[in-house]
């Protein structure tokens, strides 16, 4: 079965379920934390001169999973790596920490003697998430005033692949 739509978890409007411990696993809300699918959050040129810094910035609060976050990450890379070889450094500054729950239906034939409906519908761990509040930044570049159109190209193919509304802020690296 494949994943449920981004607009099932994309309002951070439900209680956030984030307690894993690996010391004490009994203690855990959560006894089994679903795989993180970002992995890498620096890219590029980490010790370059950088006189540009760019933010991309959440507009209203939104939950973003994982898998999301990933895809915004190798798009703005991908193309960053293509036009501006080595001369950007761009970095995730959000982690996926909230899980979400889902109780899965049974639909068909006799699915009502198989399942109790909504009785204990606490739900399983299918996925994570990160949490954004209202001008919070998602992704920071640092990068050469004379590229600056393509960090705006790249931001752009980003935010396609997020849900909500983001903007850029551009400000003069110190």
């Amino acid at each position: 079965m494949g994943l449920r739509p981004a607009r099932c978890s994309r309002i951070p409007n439900k209680q956030s379920w984030s307690r894993f411990s690996r010391k004490r696993p009994r203690k855990s809300f959560v006894k089994a934390m679903p795989h993180n699918s970002l992995n890498v959050f620096l890219m590029g040129n980490q010790k370059g001169k950088f006189d540009t810094k760019i933010d991309l910035v959440a507009d209203s609060a939104v939950q973003i999973r994982d898998n999301s976050l990933e895809s915004a990450r190798q798009a703005a890379n991908k193309y960053l790596e293509k036009n501006a070889i080595n001369n950007y450094f761009l970095r995730v500054l959000v982690y996926p920490h909230n899980v979400i729950r889902e109780n899965k239906m049974i639909a068909g034939a006799g699915a009502d003697r198989m399942q109790k409906g909504m009785r204990q519908a606490y739900g399983r761990a299918m996925d994570i998430a990160a949490r954004l509040s209202t001008d919070q930044c998602l992704f920071t570049l640092l990068i050469n005033k004379k590229d600056l159109a393509l960090a705006n190209e790249a931001f752009r193919r980003a935010m396609r692949k997020l849900p909500g509304r983001f903007t850029m802020r551009v400000k003069a690296n110190n």
